[in-house]
């Protein structure tokens, strides 16, 4: 009971209760001044138009018009009595004794009918002035109207107690509930935290504001696994990528410590030592680069510009690698599309991808046999897509099975598990961490032979398209 779920449903309940209270109270309130007001208004009538009758009335006659409307029935009631205080006419057993403490002032009694004098009943009554000397009292019974009134009363205070009963147990059963979902929250948490990243908090499928955060907390935890994972692999993958050209950096060291060649031999380790070093600080630049991208650090360097002219120009310097290779380039990019972007970094992930579709065509061609190396061609594409412009880049290179084309993003992942080829696996995650970076995506297809890199960047303006560079 000392659960906030529990106070919650319990303020909850008392607000309602309350709130019925005051509506019921004012809803019986209304209801007994209206039927109270009822009979004050017929009883002021009536005694208007009986003193307008009796006005200047002997004895005699008063005495006389009071017994005849006495004996018509109904629910008016009539007393008259003397100055001693006897009954002299009427529909009543007794002169009440309130009245007769009060014959001018009138107001609630109680009597005793004529036709039946064991009987004591309430009533209400006005006096009539008359100049006979004699009182006169004309009234209506109010006996079934106080008789409604408790009736209402006792089902308030019923229903009432009902609901209390009704809301104690909808406090406890909501305040249960609640808590009993909070513990399995707790307790997978717990088992989150001693380690079991696969743990995941059950949705009860209610899409209450429970699942909502049960679902939140579950994508949560998915990211923060896929975090640990990508971690767990890139230090594997550091160990594969970096042991070996830190091993070779120093063997070539020694090696031209042990060369009885004197100086020349220096000179040559040297040089190859900072060939290995440059290899390793691109790798780690990379990295740092991804790590800025990933933190969102450069949003202040972004700048409005042509997408499709900056594509291009990145393209057209790979013209001669691919010449070199043996290759085609195709570039197709339409001007007019314009970005909001970090300039070099989409150019960079252009220049990656491009780097990526030459180096595996080439190697592919190699492999096919010098027939089929003519025929492969790397193309380069913009086109506009509505809201938003697509990069595409495609080789004919080996391709990307579809299974592995998610995991082929991340840091330092080669799907080729020798890892005997150049390479540090950064280029598809840097492209990845640039699009997420200005809220684009990359998606990887299949190009037949090959593999089809596109991503998506939004478009901030969009202008007249203008003819393709070719």
């Amino acid at each position: 009971m000392g659960t906030q779920a529990f106070r919650l449903a319990a303020m909850s309940a008392a607000g309602f209760l309350l709130i019925s209270a005051l509506i019921v109270g004012v809803l019986f309130w209304q209801t007994n001044t209206v039927l109270t007001d009822h009979v004050v208004d017929e009883l002021r009538a009536e005694a208007t138009e009986l003193g307008r009758t009796l006005a200047g009335a002997d004895a005699r006659t008063v005495t006389e018009t009071v017994r005849l409307r006495s004996a018509v029935g109904g629910a008016g009631l009539y007393v008259l009595w003397d100055a001693a205080g006897g009954r002299i006419a009427g529909n009543v057993a007794a002169v009440p004794p309130e009245l007769a403490a009060n014959p001018t002032g009138g107001g609630v009694f109680r009597y005793r009918p004529k036709d039946t004098p064991g009987v004591s009943r309430l009533g209400v009554g006005i006096p009539v002035a008359t100049t006979s000397g004699l009182s006169l009292v004309i009234g209506r019974d109010v006996e079934d109207q106080v008789a409604l009134a408790d009736r209402i009363k006792r089902t308030f205070l019923w229903g009432f107690g009902a609901l209390a009963l009704a809301a104690l147990i909808a406090g406890l059963w909501i305040g249960r509930s609640v808590l009993g979902r909070i513990e399995v929250i707790n307790a997978t948490t717990s088992s989150i935290m001693a380690g079991d990243l696969s743990r995941r908090i059950p949705v009860s499928g209610s899409r209450d504001e429970l699942d909502t955060l049960s679902e939140s907390l579950n994508a949560m935890l998915d990211r923060i696994e896929q975090l640990m994972s990508g971690l767990k692999e890139v230090s594997d993958n550091i160990a594969h990528d970096l042991k070996t050209p830190l091993n070779r950096l120093r063997n070539s060291a020694e090696a031209a410590l042990r060369d009885n060649r004197g100086a020349e031999a220096y000179r040559e380790g040297l040089e190859s030592t900072i060939e290995k070093a440059d290899e390793l600080i691109k790798t780690f630049n990379a990295l740092l680069l991804i790590a800025r991208l990933e933190a969102g650090v450069v949003e202040e360097s972004a700048e409005a510009f042509d997408l499709g002219r900056l594509v291009y120009d990145v393209a057209e310097l790979y013209e001669p690698v691919a010449e070199e290779a043996g290759l085609g380039l195709e570039i197709e990019a339409a001007e007019g599309m314009s970005i909001r972007a970090n300039r070099q970094l989409v150019g960079q992930a252009v220049a990656n991808m491009v780097d990526n579709a030459i180096k595996y065509s080439a190697r592919a061609a190699e492999e096919r046999g010098p027939d089929a190396q003519t025929a492969t061609a790397v193309a380069v594409r913009v086109t506009d897509e509505g809201d938003t412009a697509e990069i595409s880049v495609a080789d004919r290179g080996p391709g990307i099975a579809a299974e592995d084309r998610e995991r082929a993003l991340r840091r330092f992942v080669r799907l080729e598990k020798s890892r005997t080829q150049p390479g540090t696996g950064l280029g598809l995650s840097l492209v990845a961490a640039v699009a997420r970076l200005h809220n684009g995506s990359v998606r990887l297809e299949d190009n037949d032979p090959g593999l089809r890199v596109v991503v998506t960047l939004p478009l901030v303006k969009k202008r007249r398209a203008a003819p393709a560079l070719a």
